[in-house]
């Protein structure tokens, strides 16, 4: 492949990756991914059996309708992070109480991982801003210090007199012009304050 190769033209795979990328960067995305995952634990284990061998192990507690309305609450919130963006505050904030109210009701916040992944998606969605649109700028225009042909602005040593403290017209400014302390060779201090 060498410089003068054209670029192929991108395949249906990556538009659709681009296409995604772009969809993902406009709205809370990791948020809502939390969200909905936390949802998946906490509605889960109180209804899951486990099997060790010949012993079945039943998880089931009291509050089983109110960990599955948790968790089903979790899961359209973390949609509505995707598809409705401007009501991430109080998403955010609903999933953040809803996590910490999964922690008596169902089985430790689903045994503390969906908790945890609820509680970091609701701070993702409430910490989540839009960015600013990129703004078009005019293409800047080069101006006579910035480019140039060479040779164009005199060096520090060509044609000024340091003696006399004076520069050739034009943008550039001797070192010694700018002085400000009074101990430029140009005002006779040779370098010295005088203290009085």
């Amino acid at each position: 492949m060498s410089a003068e190769t054209p670029a192929a033209a991108p395949g249906q795979f990556t538009r659709r990756r681009l296409q995604f990328r772009a969809w993902r960067g406009t709205r809370p995305f990791w948020a809502g991914l939390f969200v909905m995952l936390g949802g998946f634990p906490i509605m889960y284990f109180p209804y899951a059996h486990l099997q060790l061998g010949h012993l079945t192990l039943a998880m089931a507690t009291t509050a089983g309708a109110g960990s599955l309305i948790i968790g089903v609450l979790l899961i359209v919130l973390g949609v509505s992070l995707w598809f409705q963006k401007h009501v991430r505050t109080f998403a955010g904030v609903a999933a953040i109480l809803l996590a910490l109210v999964s922690i008596p009701v169902s089985n430790f916040g689903g045994f503390v991982v969906g908790f945890l992944l609820a509680l970091v998606g609701g701070a993702l969605a409430v910490a989540w801003a839009p960015g600013a649109p990129p703004q078009e700028q005019p293409p800047a225009e080069a101006t006579p210090d910035e480019g140039g042909a060479p040779g164009t602005v005199p060096l520090p040593h060509q044609g000024t007199d340091p003696a006399a403290g004076t520069a050739p017209a034009g943008p550039y400014k001797a070192p010694w012009e700018n002085d400000l302390s009074g101990t430029s060779p140009a005002n006779g201090a040779n370098g010295r304050h005088s203290a009085g």
